[in-house]
Parts: C-alpha cells; sequence; structure tokens
C-alpha cells in the first residue's frame, strides 16, 4: 500500500524509498514484530477466557505433556496471520499477483486450521476437522495456486520443473506440474503441522526456511542476480521478500510467549498456514526441490509418520518409540528444550545447503 506513495509522488522526494525492496522488506519486519508485542498478551488473555481447558492433548502422547501443557491455550497462529497479513498489505506492492497468491494460500489454509482447532477446542477432543475434509480443501486451494502461478510464470518457464545445482535444466511436467505443485503446497503444509508437537520447535525452522526462502525469491526476481548466479528469472517474484519479512517479524513476536513454557500453542491455524506459505512461495519461485531441502526437518518429520504408520501396519511393530520424530527422541530422554534447539540449528545448516544451490551450477 505505501508503495502507492511513490508512484502518486512521481518519485520524487522521500516517498522514492519507498521503490526498494529491501527498505519495505524491513518495514515488513518492523511492524509484524510490532504487531505481535502489542496484540499478543490481549490475544493470550482472549483465549485463555475462551478456551476453558486450552489445547486437548493427545492421550496417546508422552505423558510428561498431559501434565505439563494441559491449559495451554491453542489458535496462537491467529496471531502470526494478523500479524503478517496485515504488514503485507501495507508494506508490499498490491499489483504483484505473486504477493496476492502466497496470501490467498497462508490464509485459506489458517481458516481450515482454524476451523481444525475450533472443532477441538468446542468438544475438548484432540480429534478435529475430519482429515478428509482438511486434505480435500487444502488440494483445491494448492490447485489454485498452481494453475494461478503458472499464467504468471514466463512462458519457458511455465508447467516447467526447475532442476537445482544442474545448469539450464528443465524438466517439462506440462499439466502434472499442477498436481506436482499441489503436492509441493498439501505436503509442506502438513509437515509443518506434523512438527508442531514442542514449544517453539516449528516457528524457528519456519522462520528460518522462510528467510531463505525470501532471499531466493529476491534473488530470482532480479534479472541481474539471476544472470549473474545462472539461475533462472522469474519476474515480480522479489516482491514475495515483503511477505517474508513479514512472516519473520510475526513469527518472532509469536516465539516471544510460545518460548518454553509456552503461553500459548500455534495450533493448526498456524502450522498448516505457514507450512502452505512456504509451499506456496516454492512453487512461485520455481524452486519446489530446493524447498525439500531447506525443509528437510519437516520432510523428516513427516516421513517418520508415514515410516511409522505403514511399517506397524505391516509388521505390528514399531521402528520408532512414537512419532513424529521428535516425540522419538522424548521417549530417549531427551529434554524438550534440547530437541528444541538440536532441530533449531538442523534447520539453519540445510537452509544453508539450500542457499548454496543458487551458486553450484
Amino acid at each position: 500500500m505505501l508503495y502507492m506513495l511513490y508512484e502518486l509522488s512521481d518519485g520524487d522526494g522521500a516517498f522514492n524509498l519507498f521503490r526498494y525492496i529491501t527498505l519495505r522488506s524491513g518495514g515488513a519486519f518492523f511492524t509484524a514484530l510490532l504487531f505481535g508485542f502489542i496484540f499478543g498478551q490481549p490475544l493470550i488473555n482472549l483465549l485463555k477466557r475462551k478456551q476453558t481447558n486450552g489445547q486437548p492433548i493427545r492421550e496417546d502422547g508422552p505423558q510428561s505433556h498431559i501434565l505439563d501443557k494441559a491449559g495451554t491455550p491453542t489458535m496462537g497462529g491467529v496471531l502470526i496471520l494478523g500479524a503478517l497479513t496485515v504488514s503485507t498489505l501495507i508494506w508490499a506492492r498490491l499489483d504483484n499477483p505473486f504477493v496476492w497468491l502466497v496470501l490467498f494460500v497462508t490464509v485459506a489454509f489458517g481458516l481450515v486450521g482454524f476451523a481444525d482447532d475450533y472443532t477441538k477446542v468446542t468438544k475438548n477432543n484432540s480429534k478435529g476437522v475430519s482429515s478428509r475434509v482438511r486434505f480435500g480443501i487444502g488440494l483445491l486451494v494448492a490447485a489454485i495456486a498452481g494453475y494461478w502461478a503458472t499464467m504468471f510464470h514466463p512462458d519457458p518457464l511455465a508447467g516447467q520443473l526447475a532442476m537445482p545445482v544442474f545448469k539450464d535444466v528443465l524438466v517439462n511436467l506440462g499439466y502434472l506440474f499442477i498436481p506436482f505443485a499441489m503436492i509441493v503446497i498439501v505436503g509442506s503444509a502438513n509437515a509443518v503441522n506434523l512438527t508442531d508437537g514442542l514449544d517453539g520447535l516449528a516457528i524457528m525452522p519456519v522462520m528460518i526456511a522462510a528467510a531463505t526462502l525470501g532471499i531466493i525469491a529476491y534473488a530470482v526476481g532480479r534479472v541481474d542476480v539471476t544472470q549473474y548466479l545462472d539461475v533462472h528469472y522469474v519476474p515480480g517474484t522479489g516482491e514475495i521478500l515483503v511477505f517474508c519479512s513479514a512472516l519473520i517479524g510475526g513469527g518472532l513476536g509469536f516465539l516471544w510467549y510460545n518460548a518454553p513454557p509456552a503461553a500459548v500453542f500455534m495450533g493448526d491455524t498456524g502450522s498448516l498456514a505457514l507450512g502452505g506459505a512456504l509451499g506456496a512461495i516454492a512453487v512461485a519461485t520455481k524452486h519446489e526441490i530446493v524447498l525439500a531441502i531447506v525443509g528437510g526437518l519437516f520432510v523428516v518429520e513427516a516421513l517418520s509418520v508415514i515410516i511409522q504408520v505403514l511399517y506397524f501396519k505391516r509388521t505390528g511393530k514399531r521402528v520408532f518409540l512414537m512419532a513424529p520424530i521428535h516425540h522419538h527422541y522424548e521417549k530417549r530422554g531427551w529434554s524438550e528444550p534440547q530437541i528444541v534447539i538440536r532441530f533449531w540449528i538442523i534447520s539453519l545448516i540445510l537452509a544453508l545447503v539450500g542457499l548454496a544451490t543458487l551458486k553450484l551450477r
């Protein structure tokens, strides 16, 4: 919205600063962070009043959670969504289709997650909206996003899968690109959702991934940088950096209250929305495979559940003491802060590896 001041001023005076993505990204970060600090505690107080028993805790989960986490309110993802949405609308160029694409996916998955959280809280049951309903709506949203992306990708890249590291290698998926985009977005949303099981465990890796994807979006949206790095140029994606900055600011504002012991959980409202956002950014920037590297922690968490379920159905035995894998380490005696911080370190390492793919050609 503030970019309009630059356009209305004909590029004269101080308003000329608003044309710079980097300045507006900084503004988006601090606006979202301030939003979190201002509205965080009032939101938590409201959620505590409305949620008498807090988030229902899985009966088959670690027994310590029943004692330590009972009564903690959920739906804290509303704070993150509010912060990043308001901040993005203020600082981003609203004529950019990729900004609206990512916002659409984020808000849509956030609404699905909100419905799930609301059902859990009102019924005081850890089972919320039917998984089929959630999955079906998620696929529909992702299909729209995939089609949307192909409409605004340049013709040489539309329907193509870009391969990292390998120079100028494109795999023509054609009409299969939309189903592929659906898998990326829905898979990312559910992987982050599965990771959100300990205080602060999901939000920091999400912010690390968002920072990495924001840098990638800015790079592939600049023709001079793409020529230097020899990566594919996707006009307009640089503006996604503003969204990513807002996400990081909102995430830090939330982490202030979610740090162990958490005063609030993000719930499916936050985890589905943020995971969907990461998937949408990867699709928009043509870095879907790099997302699997940057978000490798989420991939491992999701795979641990898939492996556990399939192996148990086949043999009646378990590979892990409990899935997702962070619960496995809880069962092995790791403390919650140990797991959280070590997983953060892993996320940072994977992010650096993902960034390295920009230069390795």
